[in-house]
Protein backbone atom coordinates (compact mmCIF):
# COMPACT_ATOMS: atom_id res chain seq x y z
CA UNK A 1 0.00 0.00 0.00
CA UNK A 2 1.16 3.43 -0.88
CA UNK A 3 1.39 6.33 1.43
CA UNK A 4 -0.25 9.36 0.94
CA UNK A 5 1.41 12.29 -0.66
CA UNK A 6 1.50 15.60 1.16
CA UNK A 7 -0.57 16.99 -1.29
CA UNK A 8 -3.00 14.47 -0.46
CA UNK A 9 -3.13 14.80 3.37
CA UNK A 10 -3.10 18.80 3.51
CA UNK A 11 -6.28 18.28 0.38
CA UNK A 12 -8.02 15.92 2.13
CA UNK A 13 -7.29 18.08 5.87
CA UNK A 14 -9.38 21.32 3.52
CA UNK A 15 -12.47 19.24 2.67
CA UNK A 16 -15.20 20.70 3.37
CA UNK A 17 -18.13 18.77 1.00
CA UNK A 18 -17.11 16.79 -1.66
CA UNK A 19 -19.96 15.79 -4.11
CA UNK A 20 -19.62 13.91 -7.91
CA UNK A 21 -16.10 14.44 -8.03
CA UNK A 22 -16.26 18.09 -6.82
CA UNK A 23 -14.93 19.56 -3.50
CA UNK A 24 -15.35 22.26 -1.34
CA UNK A 25 -12.28 23.55 0.33
CA UNK A 26 -11.56 25.50 3.83
CA UNK A 27 -8.94 28.17 2.91
CA UNK A 28 -7.69 30.36 5.58
CA UNK A 29 -6.85 33.38 3.44
CA UNK A 30 -7.68 34.05 0.09
CA UNK A 31 -6.40 37.02 -1.61
CA UNK A 32 -8.25 38.70 -4.08
CA UNK A 33 -8.12 40.78 -7.66
CA UNK A 34 -10.07 42.00 -10.11
CA UNK A 35 -9.45 39.56 -12.91
CA UNK A 36 -10.88 36.27 -11.70
CA UNK A 37 -13.14 37.52 -9.13
CA UNK A 38 -16.34 38.29 -10.79
CA UNK A 39 -16.97 35.02 -12.07
CA UNK A 40 -16.24 33.67 -8.70
CA UNK A 41 -18.65 35.91 -6.96
CA UNK A 42 -21.16 35.30 -9.78
CA UNK A 43 -20.58 31.32 -9.17
CA UNK A 44 -21.17 32.30 -5.12
CA UNK A 45 -24.57 34.22 -6.02
CA UNK A 46 -25.98 31.27 -8.27
CA UNK A 47 -25.25 28.84 -5.62
CA UNK A 48 -26.98 30.77 -3.18
CA UNK A 49 -23.87 30.79 -1.19
CA UNK A 50 -22.09 34.46 0.69
CA UNK A 51 -18.28 34.64 1.81
CA UNK A 52 -17.56 32.00 4.45
CA UNK A 53 -14.86 34.31 6.08
CA UNK A 54 -14.49 37.56 4.65
CA UNK A 55 -12.06 38.24 7.74
CA UNK A 56 -9.60 36.04 5.79
CA UNK A 57 -10.27 37.90 2.69
CA UNK A 58 -7.78 40.47 1.42
CA UNK A 59 -8.73 42.17 -1.88
CA UNK A 60 -6.14 44.38 -4.11
CA UNK A 61 -6.66 46.05 -7.65
CA UNK A 62 -3.79 44.60 -9.24
CA UNK A 63 -4.05 43.71 -13.00
CA UNK A 64 -5.52 46.31 -14.63
CA UNK A 65 -3.84 49.17 -12.43
CA UNK A 66 -2.45 51.67 -15.02
CA UNK A 67 0.79 53.11 -14.28
CA UNK A 68 0.16 56.44 -15.05
CA UNK A 69 -3.21 58.37 -14.32
CA UNK A 70 -4.20 56.34 -10.96
CA UNK A 71 -5.27 59.74 -8.77
CA UNK A 72 -8.08 60.27 -11.83
CA UNK A 73 -9.61 56.94 -10.21
CA UNK A 74 -10.90 53.43 -11.84
CA UNK A 75 -13.74 55.43 -13.84
CA UNK A 76 -10.52 57.49 -15.54
CA UNK A 77 -9.29 53.64 -16.64
CA UNK A 78 -9.32 53.97 -20.18
CA UNK A 79 -9.54 50.40 -21.14
CA UNK A 80 -13.43 49.54 -21.10
CA UNK A 81 -12.73 45.37 -19.94
CA UNK A 82 -10.04 46.83 -17.21
CA UNK A 83 -12.59 49.39 -16.01
CA UNK A 84 -15.35 47.35 -15.38
CA UNK A 85 -13.38 44.33 -13.71
CA UNK A 86 -12.36 47.05 -11.32
CA UNK A 87 -15.39 48.59 -10.63
CA UNK A 88 -17.11 44.97 -10.20
CA UNK A 89 -14.39 44.41 -7.80
CA UNK A 90 -15.45 47.38 -5.91
CA UNK A 91 -18.76 46.57 -5.70
CA UNK A 92 -18.35 42.57 -4.77
CA UNK A 93 -16.03 43.59 -1.99
CA UNK A 94 -18.15 46.41 -0.56
CA UNK A 95 -21.28 43.91 -0.73
CA UNK A 96 -19.25 41.08 1.18
CA UNK A 97 -17.45 43.24 3.74
CA UNK A 98 -13.76 42.17 2.56
CA UNK A 99 -11.01 44.25 3.51
CA UNK A 100 -9.71 46.07 0.11
CA UNK A 101 -6.41 47.87 -0.83
CA UNK A 102 -8.02 49.96 -3.76
CA UNK A 103 -6.53 51.41 -6.70
CA UNK A 104 -4.05 54.67 -5.33
CA UNK A 105 -3.73 52.48 -1.68
CA UNK A 106 -0.22 53.12 -0.20
CA UNK A 107 -0.76 49.32 0.90
CA UNK A 108 -2.31 47.78 -3.05
CA UNK A 109 0.27 46.36 -4.93
CA UNK A 110 0.94 42.80 -6.78
CA UNK A 111 -1.73 40.33 -5.15
CA UNK A 112 1.25 37.90 -4.53
CA UNK A 113 3.43 40.67 -2.69
CA UNK A 114 0.70 42.27 -0.40
CA UNK A 115 -0.07 39.49 1.34
CA UNK A 116 3.72 38.66 2.73
CA UNK A 117 4.00 42.35 2.53
CA UNK A 118 1.37 42.95 5.08
CA UNK A 119 2.10 39.68 7.18
CA UNK A 120 -0.66 37.78 6.12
Amino acid sequence: MVGKTLYDKIWEAHVVDETDGEAILYIDLHLIHEVTTPQAFAGLRVAGRGVRRPDRTLAVADHNIPTEGQGLGVDAVADEEARLQLQTLYRNVKDNGIEFFPMGDIRNGIVHVVGPEQGR
